[in-house]
């Protein structure tokens, strides 16, 4: 996997890769400026992932994501902001980018969302998709329980024999907590729980 960030912010910058590239997703490579990115762009003939700072030289505003959608011939390019807007958000998505990323986004809560955009899923954070009040504080302390064992990577099984409970009832947990987060799946449920800090 290869992944480009593009943001003016060299500590942001940096942190962001560190993390990326210590998380196991291949080359990260960084550049300050959208003119840098699309060079490297150009250069390397693309990424899988590029993730451009909204508010960097050069961008005006989401023309350099027109650019940069162009430049990497089809692959992903998302949107790195520091600033969570539901209207931005969604402006952004409908030009073409690939997902929403808020630099205030727990590590491994963004760490899940650059591996679904690279999968090909778009990715807007869940506190612009759910309603205000959807925080999470409906599940039960054991739906909390099987959730964190799904975040350390856990079977059904495996959170069943720790839990000291059957595997169907850690299926119906599973149910059951991903139908109250709104989840897609496992890794979906895994994402917001990581992004609300329930675990």
């Amino acid at each position: 996997m290869r992944v480009l960030i593009a943001d003016d912010h060299d500590l942001v910058r940096e942190a962001i890769a560190a993390f990326l590239h210590g998380e196991g997703l291949g080359a990260v490579i960084t550049v300050p400026t959208l003119d840098d990115a699309l060079l490297a762009v150009d250069e390397s003939g693309g990424f899988d992932l590029v993730l451009l700072d909204l508010n960097m030289p050069g961008m005006n505003g989401l023309e350099g994501l027109s650019r940069m959608i162009s430049a990497n011939r089809g692959r992903p390019v998302a949107i790195l902001s520091g600033n969570l807007s539901r209207p931005l958000a969604d402006q952004a998505i409908r030009a073409g980018a690939a997902g929403f990323v808020p630099k205030t986004m727990p590590s491994l809560a963004m760490v899940e969302a650059v591996r679904s955009m690279v999968a090909g899923e778009s990715f807007t954070p869940y506190a612009l998709v759910q309603p205000a009040e959807a925080t999470g504080s409906n599940l039960s302390q054991r739906e909390i329980d099987v959730l964190r064992g799904i975040c350390e990577g856990k079977s059904n099984k495996e959170i069943a024999r720790s839990l000291d409970l059957q595997e169907v009832t850690i299926k119906l947990h599973v149910k059951t907590l991903s139908r109250k987060l709104n989840a897609k799946n496992r890794t979906h449920a895994a994402m917001i729980a990581r992004e609300l800090h329930l675990v």
